[in-house]
């Protein structure tokens, strides 16, 4: 029984540990329609970071990548899109934030928090890292100083494989 068990859980590992991205169309924050499931980085990995505007862990870790951001797609090709989760009237706040920390990331807005759900996300910051060819190999939920260096590092594994 016990080997049983564990096969069973090695098996629901590595479903979790290679789940495509689900297909949910939203819009960035110039109104263009992007479907999820098609996010890629021309085969290089890349990183779906879930924010909202009034998340200070979330500003906190996307200012603290923002700070190396440049030298990350020097070195390893990556890419950032940062998701927001913002509903309603803080919808409009979103474009208005990234403009004023120069965030030059991929911005989609995720209103209805179809995505989010899709993603079985219960807590924001929340980070997913999606290789070269579209699985999610990584995530996490929350943020504290310095957490960004585990992103790098993984995106460093993926290339180097």
């Amino acid at each position: 029984m016990k080997k049983l068990s564990f096969f069973i859980l090695f098996v629901a590992v590595a479903l979790v540990s290679s789940a495509q991205l689900p297909s949910v169309s939203l819009k960035d924050i110039n109104g263009k329609t992007v479907n999820t499931a098609s996010l890629s980085n021309e085969g290089k990995p890349f990183i779906i970071s879930f924010f909202a505007t009034w998340c200070k862990p979330c500003q906190r870790e996307l200012k603290a990548i923002h700070e190396v951001y440049e030298e990350w797609q020097q070195e390893t090709g990556v890419r950032l899109i940062a998701v927001s989760i913002d509903e309603g009237q803080n919808v409009q706040k979103v474009k208005p934030l990234v403009d004023g920390f120069g965030w030059e990331y991929q911005v989609l807005l995720d209103p209805n928090g179809d995505f989010k759900r899709a993603l079985g996300i219960n807590m924001i910051p929340a980070v997913f890292i999606v290789d070269g060819n579209g699985n999610i190999v990584d995530k996490r939920s929350g943020y504290t100083d310095g957490s960004e260096q585990h992103l790098i590092e993984k995106v460093r594994e993926l290339i180097a494989h």
